[in-house]
């Protein structure tokens, strides 16, 4: 196994957020390549935000953020499993990115699955619509659809945003890289924005 250099590794480390350890071994694994150690690290920082899914997170904190000139103002709970956690700088950072990330990008929803249906189901007859007459076999046009209403999604829901910290992630990338590093569980259970000119 190649000698990994240390400067190579606090880089790697500076990018990340993770630990000495994770970040020499993920470049072990690769060779040195350092975008093939970040994505090492992202899997792993799935997996572990996996096995933590299921535990319980009854601390956490709120995060207040109000837009200079005191037009708009995000409310937003993250919870977590102890409040040890909750009182790390990681954390209350990552509580205020997302504050600002609401405040900027205007999520309606937190996740897919709380869009009101009825939205959705007038969504996707629209899209089936606009496609109708466009002489593709109706199979895919469904496929188009669903691709379509999923971009839609995505886009009024705050976990599936791209970060504005980071657009190569979504909001819930930067969650699960947060639970690897923290080792909690950790959510974003609501949120609120309010704004005078909406």
């Amino acid at each position: 196994m190649a000698k990994i250099d240390k400067d190579l590794i606090q880089e790697l480390r500076t990018r990340t957020g993770c630990g000495m350890m994770d970040c020499k071994k993920a470049l072990e694994q690769t060779g040195g390549d350092m975008e093939k150690a970040i994505e090492e690290l992202r899997k792993k920082g799935a997996a572990i935000a996996q096995k933590r899914a299921e535990n319980k997170t009854a601390e956490g904190l709120v995060e207040a953020y109000i837009h200079p000139g005191n037009q708009v103002g995000v409310l937003v709970e993250l919870n977590c499993e102890t409040d040890f956690v909750a009182r790390t700088e990681d954390m209350k950072q990552f509580a205020k990115d997302v504050a600002m990330h609401i405040a900027a990008l205007k999520p309606l929803y937190l996740k897919p699955d709380e869009v009101d249906q009825k939205f959705v189901e007038h969504e996707r007859r629209i899209i089936k619509e606009q496609l109708a007459n466009s002489g593709k076999p109706e199979k895919m046009i469904e496929q188009i659809a669903e691709g379509k209403l999923k971009k839609t999604l995505a886009e009024i829901c705050l976990l599936e945003q791209p970060f504005v910290k980071n657009d190569q992630l979504t909001v819930n990338d930067a969650l699960k890289e947060l639970i690897a590093k923290l080792g909690e569980n950790i959510i974003i259970k609501r949120f609120c924005r309010f704004d005078i000119k909406a």
